[in-house]
């Protein structure tokens, strides 16, 4: 990981790789690099440590010229962040080379390398890729050749880009498990890991699948698939704005895309819902026949697309009546699971190239699963092309690393998905399912008066500013809920933050109140309600301090040590997505009181695409 940007030009390409790796910069990385070959053939090479800034320095001082160059943004794996460790590597004075993904054998490799010969200057287990082509290249007649030999040897994710010196005006590349799209231009082409980074230079482009290995010049792009036969990959215009990475008039990017939500969810439903009805043909072909033979519904996803998930179990199974299981990728890819009779997958990505979504993916396709569906937010990923059914979230492009409107994007597409299911089933009847349509209609205005409580949360984040600790509370489809928001407070704050199903307090979570411990309760009006006033009055009465989360109808008065944020009275079906908002300005001002680096949070990145 984590930003990969490469170019074959007759003009010079400095400029458009380093403004490359500045568009990339959501994702998270620690330092950054670039290598070129000037007109004479001679490898060029500059790495910083740091911000990209600090490496467009570098080659402002010390111009680089040339046509054909590659460019990377590293988030340390194997290796400390330094110099040293940063991309390009290189083995003598003819191969560089850029990688994202992780190399599972790089020990075993490295030994057999040492043995022959080659010495190490870097703690990556990317170098010995570098050394594996220079070997290759040794019996080998061209770079394809090395690079083909060399994918064959490795085991573990890898998206890479080899060029030789001796071979000017062309790349190779190399995909398995980590994304490369090429972009292609009129007698230049280019590629990266994201199609954000070129779409000041092109705006077509091809995605490698996995197994891929392409050979690139000015003029050609040959794409080999995993048994060395030429393949043609669909070429796509993008319509992603070039702005996106444009922070306009907001601070921070997470700011932007928290003020963005009410007109993403508007995308978001476009063409989905009617007056009354969810559409069901726009889940996908064939969706109807698929939902009306679904039994069992299990959800797969990572970190905030995983509190998405156990928030709509809850749907799944009070309103459309199928049973519903969420569980952490990562742990699902790797234990021994009974697959249930009409069971339906469903993956949860922001980026749909998260390594261990993907790979329980694939996972699943071997143990029967009636069928995959992803819920995803960017189309032509790896997710999106290998799933049956894509419901995409269409949230836009979403720079900050905490996520934002990608969740809420991702519960709208979900309460759709849902309705769509027990209309099907036959247990949504038409009067319901205008119920649902007519709050998700109500949904993009209701988010605009959450946002009117900035100032408010504003002011209430001051008390913040000195703790160390935190805890979030809700019951019912609001304790994940809670989730996101304690999962927010802590990527972007670092403030220690825990989320609790309000009922659980006695078994454990009561012996950490005090004073210096926040508690933020998510608290609106519903059968629960009376219930977590009880679980409140526990928190009172051990001197804990309360900030509770409510609507006008929930009968809350503020007294010491508990103050009440009035929220206006929702739906109950949307009030979980209404319900997230207040806790994301909540953890962006906090962050802000505490001078964090709000859109590339430490030891953080955007896209993992690592296990």
């Amino acid at each position: 990981m984590c930003g990969i940007v490469g170019a074959v030009a007759q003009r010079d390409v400095a400029e458009i790789l380093v403004e490359g790796l500045r568009r990339l910069e959501y994702r998270g990385y620690d330092s950054a690099g670039v290598a070129i070959l000037d007109t004479e053939c001679n490898l060029q090479r500059v790495r910083r440590l740091g911000k990209v800034k600090e490496l467009a320095d570098a080659v402002d001082s010390n111009p680089i010229t040339g046509g054909t160059g590659i460019a990377h943004t590293r988030w340390a794996t194997h290796g400390e962040p330094s110099e040293a460790n940063a991309h390009p590597h290189v083995s003598g004075e003819n191969i560089a080379l850029v990688h994202n993904g992780i190399i599972e054998n790089h020990e075993e490799l490295r030994s057999l390398l040492t043995e022959r010969g080659y010495s190490f200057a870097s703690q990556t287990d990317t170098e010995v890729i570098a050394h594996l082509v220079e070997w290759e290249l040794r019996s080998a007649k061209t770079l394809l050749e090395a690079v083909q030999k060399t994918a064959a040897q490795l085991e573990g994710a890898y998206g890479t880009v080899v060029m030789d010196r001796r071979d000017p005006e062309r790349l190779v590349v190399a995909r398995s498990g980590s994304p490369l799209v090429i972009g292609l231009g009129i007698g230049e082409n280019f590629l990266a890991s994201d199609q954000l980074a070129l779409l000041n230079v092109t705006r077509r482009f091809m995605f490698l699948e996995e197994g891929d290995v392409a050979e690139i010049t000015r003029r050609e792009v040959n794409i080999f698939d995993l048994n060395g036969e030429p393949v043609a990959r669909e070429v796509h215009e993008s319509n992603l704005q070039q702005d996106a990475a444009d922070k306009g008039q907001y601070r921070h990017f997470m700011q932007k895309e928290i003020y963005q939500q009410p007109s993403a969810l508007i995308n978001t439903m476009e063409g989905r819902i009617s007056n009354d009805t969810v559409i069901v043909e726009s889940i996908g072909a064939g969706a109807a026949d698929i939902l009306r033979n679904v039994e069992h519904v299990q959800i797969v996803a990572c970190g905030t697309s995983y509190n998405a998930g156990m928030t709509a179990r809850y749907w799944f199974e009070a309103l459309a009546g199928v049973s519903c299981d969420v569980e952490i990728a990562s742990e699902f890819r790797y234990r021994k699971f009974v697959t249930r009779p009409n069971s339906l997958l469903i993956t949860l990505s922001q980026s749909g190239e998260t390594a261990d979504t993907l790979a329980a993916l694939r996972l699943a396709k071997e143990k029967g699963y009636m069928s995959a569906m992803t819920i995803c937010n960017v189309a032509g990923s790896s997710l999106v092309r290998e799933s049956d059914l894509a419901f995409m979230t269409r949230a836009g492009t979403e720079i900050g690393v905490a996520s934002t409107k990608a969740f809420t994007t991702q519960l709208a597409t979900m309460l759709m998905f849902v309705t769509a299911l027990g209309k099907q089933k036959g247990v949504i009847d038409p009067k319901k399912e205008k119920e649902i349509v007519t709050s998700l209609h109500q949904l993009p205005a209701q988010i605009e008066k959450a946002l009117a409580f900035d100032k408010p949360i504003e002011q209430l984040a001051e008390d913040f500013a000195d703790k160390h600790h935190a805890l979030f509370l809700g019951r019912g489809e609001f304790y994940p809920i809670a989730m996101e928001g304690s999962l927010k407070l802590k990527e972007i704050s670092y403030i220690h933050a825990e989320a609790y199903a309000a009922g659980e307090l006695k078994h454990g979570p009561l012996a950490l109140i005090d004073a210096d411990m926040p508690v933020i309760v998510v608290a609106p009006t519903n059968d629960l309600l009376e219930k977590l006033k009880s679980n409140i009055e526990e928190v009172r009465a051990r001197g804990g301090l309360l900030y509770v989360f409510a609507d006008s109808d929930a009968g809350f008065e503020e007294c010491e040590g508990m103050k009440i944020i009035t929220m206006p009275k929702v739906d109950e079906f949307i009030a979980p997505i209404f319900y997230t908002i207040p806790m994301q300005l909540l953890s962006y001002h906090v962050a802000l009181i505490k001078g964090t680096d709000v859109d590339q949070p430490r030891n953080l990145a955007k896209a993992v695409t690592v296990e």
